[in-house]
């Protein structure tokens, strides 16, 4: 789980969520040195949960995001992790449904999908919903990797699949979310999809520039010529 932007609700609405579903849960808080009061409200939600179910994992300054999945498996007990943003774009009322389905299928990985179903997005412009329909409709024909969201990262991983995987990736920002499918892929790993609603950053600021859509694309035409 990611930092919270804003101190204050998330992990707390994913605690009483997973308590309410009789899940067995520990939520894992990576904070990378940010200013916004996050390791004090987490500090205040080990008082409310316990020690055992909040985890606070804080690094000195941000350094990426795939080292922060490294940094938080080492502290994971249960066989599978969930992985989220902090901000409720990813609302974990959809948790116990990942769980379904990977008990359905006995999945590897179950990942949240914003185009299937029911799924879809909402807080963003028709700029950012072309911008993001056209990435999916060039990653689908390049990369065929048979799943339909692929820079979503809202995902439920087996924590052995997720570790083989960050052995295997490479890419960084965007591109690293569509890279752990594409290997998942490559190594056997079997992919479930839930849709899922994404709210656009309930806390903070969401920013796509086009330094973004530059490293995403040559992200992308790098997963064709190397998978």
């Amino acid at each position: 789980m990611g930092t919270p932007t804003r101190p204050g609700h998330p992990a707390c609405s994913l605690g009483n969520h997973s308590r309410s579903s009789g899940i067995d849960f520990e939520i894992i808080i990576i904070d990378d040195g940010s200013p916004d009061g996050t390791q004090e409200v987490a500090q205040q939600l080990e008082k409310i949960y316990g020690s055992d179910k909040i985890l606070l994992r804080p690094r000195a300054k941000k350094l990426g995001l795939g080292t922060a999945y490294i940094h938080g498996m080492k502290y994971a007990t249960g066989d599978f992790i969930v992985i989220m943003d902090a901000d409720l774009s990813h609302h974990p009322k959809f948790i116990p449904e990942f769980i379904r389905k990977q008990k359905e299928g006995n999945f590897d990985i179950v990942s949240g999908t914003r185009y299937k179903g029911n799924g879809g997005v909402y807080g963003w412009d028709l700029k950012r919903k072309l911008i993001s329909r056209g990435a999916n409709f060039l990653t689908q024909v390049l990369l065929r990797p048979g799943a339909s969201d692929l820079t979503g990262s809202f995902r439920l991983y087996r924590k052995e699949v997720l570790q083989k995987l960050m052995e295997k990736c490479v890419s960084k920002g965007y591109v690293f979310q569509m890279e752990m499918i594409v290997r998942a892929r490559q190594l056997g790993f079997t992919v479930g999809e839930v849709p899922i609603s994404f709210v656009d950053r309930v806390y903070g600021e969401s920013k796509l520039g086009g330094n973004e859509i530059v490293s995403f694309l040559k992200g992308l035409l790098t997963l064709f010529a190397t998978t």
